[in-house]
């Protein structure tokens, strides 16, 4: 009877694991792809995590892996908005935002996707002065010294 318990977390977990990897598949808006994975990875990794404990049955097993499925229900969703906002502030496009945009004036969002930067960037050559009025400071670097006479005391 354990054994049919155990198998029956297992499959239940694989199959939230599946669901997590079709919404990967899916959803072209990399906010999705977050939101199905973070979910569903996190709830299929600890169901079959219970079935190993489960079909293991002992102390040890038990503890590294309610201490497995602790550590997953607190770090996933931590990354996962983790790499949510790294999206929406790289400019990432979002084919699912309907109605406002609610971090607008929030966060600072870049005005280019990764396609247009990596498009503009390929078309012109890269600026050696990016600041008018300011000159280069490569230029102006003196020849090295020994730390010495950085001192100014050391005589």
């Amino acid at each position: 009877m354990i054994e049919i318990l155990a198998v029956a977390f297992m499959l239940v977990g694989v199959i939230f694991l599946f669901a997590a990897m079709f919404g990967l598949l899916r959803f072209a808006d990399p906010l999705q792809r977050i939101h199905a994975t973070t979910k569903s990875g996190t709830v299929g990794a600890g169901l079959i995590l219970v079935g190993v404990m489960i079909e293991m049955g002992d102390a040890q097993a038990t503890f590294i892996g309610t201490a497995t499925v602790i550590f997953l229900m607190l770090t996933i969703p931590i990354a996962g908005h983790l790499l949510g906002r790294a999206a929406y502030v790289s400019g990432a496009r979002l084919d699912g935002l309907h109605g406002d945009d609610a971090l607008d004036g929030v966060l600072e969002r870049s005005p280019l996707t990764l396609d247009e930067y990596l498009a503009q960037t390929e078309k012109s050559p890269p600026q050696r002065n990016p600041e008018p009025g300011r000159e280069d400071l490569r230029t102006n670097v003196d020849e090295p010294r020994s730390p010495v006479d950085n001192l100014g005391s050391a005589k």
